[in-house]
C-alpha cells in the first residue's frame, strides 16, 4: 500500500496556499511518505524550490499545476461571469517531454489567456498535451461543476474530452472529500462515470497548509487576500479545517469504497520521472564575423585592446590576458563575454552613455580590453578571481549602469538581435516580512490599528530581521507576548505567516536573454503593466545556466552625459570621460579627467558634495570633511566604509591616514597588501590577498574562503583557519607557519578578517563607482553652471529636489533665471549668466508644445512681441493655458510688455487670432488686406498703460506655475538667521522615494521655520478654535496642527504670510509625509537670538494634549515614552478597554474633505474608545492613533450623526483586556 498527495497548493498560490516548501517537505519525510507533488493555482514560481528541497530530503518531487481552463477560447472575455469564467484542472508531468510541455501551458495561460487568471483552453491542451497526467480536479472542475448542476451526461462529454485530449489512461476522475456534502454527490457520480466511461478514479486532498493547527493562520491568510475580517460573515472561507497533508491512513478512512483511488495516486508518482539540469549554461550563440569562432574573434578584441590600453606592456600583462582567456574557454564563457561586449559596444557607439564598471567585473583584464569596463584593474589592485573563479563554478555576473534615459534602446537593440520571444525581464516576490505580517494579521484579527502598531514598532528595523529573533532581542516584545494572551495570538498567527510570497513584481533591471524561445526553459509570467516576466527568481534563472544580466538605469551617467555636452556647447571643451588612467590618442582634441587634481579633491574635502554621485548624504559630506581625501584611493576607501559596520573602523582609517607612524602591522607581510588602507582591512579582495601572500592559498581558494567569511558560515571559518595557520598538504595549502610567521600572529590575523570580512566591501565596485563620483565632482568643481543645469534637469519632474539644487546654486553664487520662450531650452541650459530654467518644467504645458516654441524661434528667430509669438505659434498646440503659464513663469519677459500687460491682453489676442485664422481659411478678405501697415497698427489690440505686478504677485505666479520661488523668495533676506535657528527643514518630512520613510523619528523635536501660506481654522464641539497650517521654507512645504491651547496662546501670529519658527514634535506615519504638531511660535523678530525658552502650562492628569501622557497629535507608540517604542506606557498598550465610534464614509476623497473639521470636532473628549474610519467604497478602515481617542457619550454621537448622517455613525461594544 502507498499513496501520494497529488492535489497541493504551497505558498507560491499566492495568498491562497500557507503550505511553506520546506515544512511541507519534512511533513512528507515524517508521515512516512516517498513522493509528493506540487500543483500551485495556475503558476510554477514553486517549482525549482520544491524540486531541489524534495531531492535534498529523499522526496521524489511530482511536478504540476492546477490551471485555468475557459470555457471556450482563452481570447474570449467575459463570456459569462463569476465562477464560469474558468474550470479547474491538475495538470502532472510524467517526463521532462511533459515539464517543457506544461511550462508551455502555464505561459500561455499568461501570455494569451490572461483574464482575472491565467486561462488555457482546449486548443492549447491538445497541442501541450504529451507527457502530461491530467486530474479532473476540485468541485471547480468542469466535471464536477456540470455534476453539480444535475448535468451529468454533460459531465461525462467533458470528462470524455479530456481523456480524448491526454489519452487513455493518461486522464482521472478526482475525488475529494472535505466535509462539503456537495462532495458526496459528486463523489458518488464520479464513481459511477468511471464505471461506465472506463476512466480510472484518483483520490487527492485540496491541499493548502501543512499541519491540521494551521487553519486558522490559514484563514487569516485569506482576509489578508480579500480585504476581510475574521468577523465577516460573508466572505471566501475553507470550511471544516480539512485541507492539511493529511497521512495515509486519514486519506484511506475517507475513502473506504474507492481503495483502488489511492493506489492510483502511488501508480502516478511512480510514472512521474522529471528530471531538471543544473548548472549547464545555455548561452545563446554570439554571431562573430566571417573567418572568426567565437574563441577566436574574443581573443582578437582582447588582444587589440591590449595594444590600445597597455603600449608598453612587456608581456607580463599578456600572460595575464591569456590566463583570463584560458579560464573564461575553460568554464564555457566565452559567448557570454561577446554577448555582453556586443550590447556595450552597441550603447557606446551609438552616444548612450555607460558606467566605467560595477560590481566585480572590474576586476577582469578582459572587461577592460575589450572595453565592457574602463576602471584599469593593474593600477587598483583590482583581483580576476574576485570576479571568476575557477573553482567556484558559477556564471559570471556583469551588471551594467546606463544612462536612464537611454537604457531601454539598449534592452530594445538586445530584443532585435536575439528575438522577442528569447529575452524577458524577471519576476520578484514581495514577501509578509516582519513588521508588516504582524500589522495584516492584527487588521483582519480587527485589533486597534495603535495596539497593532505598537507590537510592530517593537521589532528592530534591520534587515533579515524575523518575529523570533526580535523575541530574542527585545525583552519587552517577549515580555507582552508571554504574559498577555491578545499578543501571543497575533504574534502565533503572524510567525505561520511570516516569509510567505504577498505578490510578484519585476525585477528592476533584470533580463534574461536564451538560446530559444523563453518558455522552453522557464514559464512565463505577466507583471502589473502587462510586461512578460519569467515566473522563476533570478537565483533560479542562473542556477538553470540561463544568461541573466543587469541592465541598471543610473541617473547620474545621464547629468554628466549633458554636463559634458554643455561644457562642449559653451567653452568648445571636449571632455572625454570613457578613457580613464591611459593615454588614449584617437581624440587628441579631447581633454581627460585628471583623477589626481589636487584642487577637485580638495573640494570633496570641504564635504560641499551636493549632487556628487555617492557623496551627498549629510552623513557622507560629514566624512568627506573628516577624511579630506588626497587620493582617488581615498575616495574608493571612504565609499567602501561608509555602511553599518565597517563605519566603527572610520577612527582607525582616518588615524592612520593622519599619523602614518601610528600604522602597525602584525606582520611584516600585511604591510603591501594593507599600506593603501592605513593598516586597516577595507576590501574583500585585500582578505583574498592575505590568505593567498600570507598562507599559500590559490585564488581560487581565497575566494572561496572569503565568501564563506562574508556569509558567516562557521563551520567553514572554523575549517578553514587550521589551513591558515598549519597549511593543508592535500589541498595544497602551505600555511603561515611555514612561511615564518608564528602561530600567535597568525590567529591574530585570522581573527581580524574574519571580524571584518563580514563587512568587507568589493573593491572593483566601489573603484568603479568613485570614478563616477569624482567625475561629478571634477565637473562641478571646473563647469559648475554647466554641471549644476544638467543635475537638475535630471529631476526637473521633482520641484522639491530643483528647490535644493537651486538653494545649492545660490551658495556656489549662481544665479538660475527665469525660463525664457527666446532664450531658454526644455531642459535647464548653461548660459554667461547663469542656469535658465528649462521650459518643461513650466506646470501644464507639454513637452511636444515647448519643442513646437523652440523649433518655430530657431527656424524664423527670436519672437519679438506677444503678438508676434501667439501669431508664429498658433498652428501648434499652444492654448489660452499655455501662454498663461508662460506669461506668470517669467518666460515672456524679454517681450515688448511687463507681466500685467501681458496678462489682460493675451485672451484678445488670442482670440483675434483664432478670427483670422477662420476668415483665411473661408478665403475672406478683411479691412486689414485694404490698409497700408502704418494703418494696421492703429487697429492692433495695445498693451494697457500698466505698472508691473509687485514682487510678491510675480513671486506667487512662479510658484503656482513652477512648483517653486524663482527669481527671489519670500525668506531670502532672513536666510541667515533661518539656518541657524532651525533644527530641520520642510524636506525632512517628505517621504524619501527610494526608502519610502522620512528622515525625522516620530515624536522627534523639531524648530522649523518659514511663512505661513495657508490657514484652515477649525471648531470643537466645546467651541474652542484650532488651526491646521501650511508653512513654506526655501525647500518646500509641511502641514503644522495646532491644537486650541496653542491657538489661544498664540492665534494673533497666524496670519497668512507672517514669517514664524515652530517649536513642535513630527507626527510620522508609515507611507505619509509626516506634520509638526505645534507647540510653540515666535515672530521672526522675536528670534534674534534663538528662539525663547517656552512657558508651557500643562492639564491636570500629567499631559498637555491627553491625559495618557502622551504630546498633542503624537503618534500610537509615542505616547508617555518619548517616541520609543519599547518599554513603559507601549508595554501596557495591550491593557487598553475600549469601545469603537465607526465612522463610515463613501471614499477617500469624502474624508479628505471632512477630516479637519472632524479632527476638531473629536478633540475636546477625552477617553479610552476607539475613532475607527471606514470607507465603504473600498471596504478599507483605520482606527485613528490614540491620541484621538475619545469617551462616547451621547453628546459627541449626536454631534456627530448630525455631521456626518445617522446610517454613517455606529457605537462597537470592545474589550481587549489583559489576562
Amino acid at each position: 500500500m502507498a499513496f501520494t498527495h497529488l492535489h497541493v497548493h504551497t505558498e507560491y498560490s499566492l495568498l491562497d496556499g500557507s503550505n511553506k516548501i520546506k515544512e511541507y517537505v519534512k511533513r512528507l519525510k515524517e508521515l512516512g511518505m516517498d513522493s509528493g507533488a506540487i500543483t500551485d493555482h495556475g503558476v510554477m514560481f514553486g517549482v525549482i524550490d520544491f524540486y531541489k528541497e524534495a531531492k535534498a530530503q529523499g522526496i521524489k518531487p511530482i511536478l504540476g499545476c492546477e490551471v485555468y481552463v475557459a470555457p471556450n477560447s482563452r481570447f474570449d472575455k467575459e463570456v459569462t461571469g463569476g465562477e464560469d469564467r474558468y474550470y479547474h484542472l491538475v495538470l502532472l508531468a510524467e517526463n521532462n517531454q511533459g515539464y517543457s510541455n506544461l511550462m508551455k501551458i502555464v505561459s500561455r495561460g499568461f501570455t494569451e489567456g490572461y483574464y482575472y487568471k491565467p486561462r488555457v483552453d482546449m486548443e492549447v491542451l491538445n497541442q501541450f498535451h504529451e507527457g502530461i497526467i491530467c486530474l479532473s480536479a476540485c468541485l471547480a472542475g468542469e466535471v464536477q461543476r456540470d455534476i453539480s448542476k444535475g448535468l451529468y451526461d454533460e459531465a461525462k462529454k467533458a470528462a470524455l474530452r479530456y481523456e480524448a485530449c491526454f489519452g487513455k489512461g493518461n486522464y482521472f476522475l478526482e475525488l475529494q472529500d472535505h466535509g462539503i456534502p456537495e462532495q458526496k454527490t459528486v463523489n458518488a457520480a464520479l464513481v459511477r462515470m468511471s464505471k461506465e466511461l472506463d476512466i480510472p478514479l484518483v483520490a487527492t486532498n485540496d491541499i493548502h497548509y501543512t499541519y491540521a493547527e494551521d487553519a486558522q493562520a490559514h484563514d487569516i491568510l485569506l482576509c489578508i487576500q480579500t480585504s476581510k475580517l475574521v468577523t465577516d460573515t460573508n466572505r471566501m472561507r475553507y470550511e471544516g479545517g480539512q485541507y492539511y497533508v493529511k497521512s495515509e491512513l486519514e486519506m484511506r478512512q475517507l475513502f473506504p469504497y474507492a481503495q483502488e483511488a489511492l493506489d492510483n495516486t502511488a501508480k502516478i508518482a511512480d510514472r512521474c520521472n522529471v528530471e531538471i539540469e543544473f548548472g549547464v549554461t545555455k548561452l545563446p550563440k554570439f554571431d562573430v564575423p566571417e573567418g572568426y569562432d567565437s574563441w577566436s574573434y574574443l581573443n582578437k578584441l582582447c588582444f587589440d585592446g591590449l595594444a590600445e590600453r597597455y603600449p608598453d606592456d612587456d608581456g607580463k600583462l599578456a600572460d595575464k590576458l591569456h590566463y583570463e582567456l584560458g579560464v573564461i574557454q575553460k568554464m564555457g564563457y566565452v559567448d557570454y563575454f561577446l554577448i555582453v561586449w556586443d550590447f556595450i559596444n552597441y550603447a557606446r557607439t551609438h552616444g548612450i552613455p555607460v558606467g566605467p564598471g560595477r560590481g566585480s567585473a572590474a576586476g577582469s583584464l578582459v572587461s577592460y580590453t575589450t572595453g565592457i569596463t574602463n576602471i584599469d584593474p593593474i593600477r587598483y589592485n583590482l583581483l580576476f578571481e574576485r570576479f571568476l573563479n575557477p573553482e567556484r563554478v558559477t556564471m559570471p555576473d556583469i551588471d551594467i549602469d546606463f544612462c536612464y534615459e537611454r537604457r531601454s534602446e539598449v534592452i530594445d537593440y538586445v530584443i532585435g538581435k536575439y528575438g522577442k520571444d528569447c529575452v524577458t525581464q524577471i519576476v520578484t516576490f514581495g514577501t509578509l516580512a516582519a513588521r508588516g505580517v504582524i500589522r495584516d494579521v492584527g487588521r483582519v484579527m480587527d485589533l486597534p490599528y495603535n495596539f497593532c502598531d505598537t507590537i510592530a514598532k517593537n521589532i528592530p528595523n534591520e534587515l533579515n530581521i524575523t518575529i523570533d529573533k526580535a523575541l530574542t532581542m527585545n525583552p519587552e516584545l517577549r515580555t507582552m507576548y508571554e504574559t498577555d494572551d491578545t499578543v501571543h495570538t497575533l504574534i502565533d498567527m503572524a510567525k505561520r505567516l511570516e516569509g510567505l510570497p504577498r505578490h510578484t513584481s519585476m525585477h528592476a533591471a533584470g533580463v534574461v536573454i536564451s538560446q530559444k524561445a523563453m518558455d522552453e526553459y522557464v514559464p512565463l509570467s505577466r507583471a502589473s503593466d502587462g510586461t512578460i516576466t519569467t515566473q522563476f527568481v533570478m537565483t533560479t534563472i542562473e542556477e538553470l545556466g540561463l544568461l541573466k544580466m543587469d541592465f541598471l538605469g543610473l541617473r547620474t551617467l545621464t547629468v554628466i552625459k549633458d554636463a559634458v555636452a554643455l561644457v562642449e556647447k559653451n567653452h568648445g571643451v571636449r571632455i572625454d570621460v570613457d578613457h580613464i588612467d591611459y593615454n588614449d590618442n584617437s581624440d587628441p582634441d579631447a581633454i581627460q579627467i585628471d583623477y589626481r587634481d589636487k584642487k577637485v579633491l580638495d573640494a570633496i574635502g570641504t564635504g560641499k558634495c551636493e549632487g556628487v554621485f555617492q557623496l551627498e548624504s549629510a552623513g557622507m559630506k560629514n566624512f568627506m570633511k573628516e577624511l579630506k581625501p588626497q587620493s582617488l584611493e581615498d575616495v574608493i576607501a571612504g565609499i567602501s566604509l561608509y555602511r553599518p559596520g565597517p563605519m566603527d573602523f572610520i577612527p582607525k582609517y582616518i588615524k592612520g591616514k593622519n599619523e602614518p607612524e601610528s600604522i602597525t602591522y602584525t606582520c611584516k607581510e600585511l604591510e603591501p597588501i594593507l599600506e593603501p588602507t592605513y593598516g586597516c582591512i577595507v576590501y574583500q579582495e585585500q582578505v583574498m590577498q592575505i590568505v593567498q601572500n600570507l598562507a599559500g592559498y590559490s585564488m581560487g581558494q581565497a575566494d572561496n574562503i572569503r565568501r564563506a567569511m562574508s556569509k558567516k558560515k562557521q563551520y567553514v571559518i572554523d575549517a578553514e583557519r587550521h589551513n591558515f595557520v598549519y597549511g593543508n598538504e592535500e589541498q595544497g595549502i602551505k600555511g603561515c607557519i611555514a612561511n615564518g610567521i608564528s602561530e600567535k600572529a597568525a590567529n591574530e590575523i585570522y581573527d581580524s578578517m574574519v571580524d571584518f570580512a563580514k563587512y568587507a566591501f568589493n573593491k572593483s565596485h566601489a573603484a568603479a563607482y568613485a570614478v563616477v563620483a569624482y567625475q561629478t565632482a571634477y565637473l562641478k568643481y571646473y563647469y559648475p553652471v554647466e554641471f549644476m543645469a544638467a543635475l537638475m534637469t535630471s529631476v526637473i519632474d521633482n520641484p522639491r529636489k530643483v528647490a535644493e539644487y537651486i538653494y545649492t546654486c545660490r551658495q556656489m553664487g549662481i544665479k538660475v533665471l527665469a525660463p525664457d520662450i527666446n532664450e531658454g531650452e526644455g531642459r535647464f541650459s548653461a548660459t554667461k549668466d547663469g542656469i535658465r530654467y528649462g521650459l518643461y518644467a513650466i506646470k501644464s504645458i507639454g513637452r511636444s508644445v515647448v519643442d513646437a516654441i523652440i523649433a518655430e524661434r530657431n527656424q524664423n528667430g527670436p519672437y519679438r512681441t506677444l503678438q508676434n509669438f501667439i501669431e508664429r505659434v498658433a498652428d501648434s498646440e499652444v492654448n489660452k493655458r499655455t501662454v498663461e503659464n508662460l506669461i506668470k513663469s517669467g518666460a515672456c519677459d524679454t517681450l515688448d510688455g511687463n507681466r500685467q500687460q501681458m496678462m489682460m491682453v493675451y485672451n484678445a489676442l488670442m482670440d483675434q487670432q483664432v478670427q483670422t485664422k477662420k476668415k483665411s481659411l473661408a478665403g475672406q478678405m478683411s479691412l486689414f488686406d485694404l490698409v497700408s501697415e502704418e494703418e494696421k497698427k492703429a487697429y492692433e489690440i495695445q498693451y494697457p498703460n500698466v505698472g508691473e505686478y509687485s514682487k510678491e504677485i510675480k513671486l506667487g505666479f512662479e510658484k503656482e506655475v513652477i512648483g517653486i520661488y524663482l527669481t527671489g523668495h519670500p525668506l531670502e533676506e532672513y536666510e541667515e538667521k533661518w539656518r541657524r535657528i532651525i533644527s530641520a527643514v520642510t524636506s525632512d518630512f517628505l517621504l524619501d522615494e527610494e526608502s519610502g520613510e522620512v528622515k525625522l523619528r516620530d515624536n522627534q523635536k523639531v524648530i522649523i521655520g518659514g511663512m505661513i501660506t495657508e490657514k484652515n481654522i477649525k471648531y470643537t464641539k466645546n467651541n474652542k478654535t484650532m488651526a491646521f497650517l501650511l508653512l513654506e521654507d526655501l525647500f518646500g512645504t509641511v502641514e503644522v496642527i495646532v491644537f486650541p491651547g496653542e491657538y489661544e496662546r498664540y492665534h494673533t501670529l497666524l496670519n497668512e504670510d507672517e514669517k514664524v519658527f515652530i517649536r513642535g514634535h513630527a507626527n510620522v506615519e508609515e507611507d505619509k509625509n509626516a506634520k509638526i504638531v505645534c507647540e510653540q511660535i515666535c515672530t521672526f523678530e522675536q528670534a534674534e537670538n534663538g528662539m525663547p525658552q517656552e512657558q508651557r502650562t500643562y492639564r491636570q492628569g500629567g499631559g498637555y494634549r491627553r491625559g495618557a501622557g502622551g504630546n498633542a497629535g503624537s503618534s500610537p507608540a509615542s505616547a508617555g515614552d518619548g517616541g520609543s517604542s519599547r518599554g513603559g506606557a507601549a508595554a501596557q498598550v495591550p491593557a487598553r478597554r475600549g469601545d469603537e465610534l465607526w465612522l463610515q464614509f463613501e471614499t477617500k476623497e469624502a474624508f479628505a474633505e471632512k477630516e479637519k473639521e472632524l479632527y476638531a470636532m473629536l478633540h475636546d473628549s477625552d477617553g479610552k474608545d476607539t475613532v475607527v474610519i471606514y470607507i465603504s467604497s473600498v471596504k478599507a478602515m483605520k482606527r485613528l492613533p490614540e491620541n484621538y481617542s475619545i469617551c462616547i457619550e451621547p453628546e459627541i454621537v449626536n454631534n456627530l450623526t448630525k455631521f456626518l448622517g445617522e446610517n454613517n455613525v455606529k457605537v462597537v461594544k470592545k474589550s481587549i483586556e489583559k489576562k
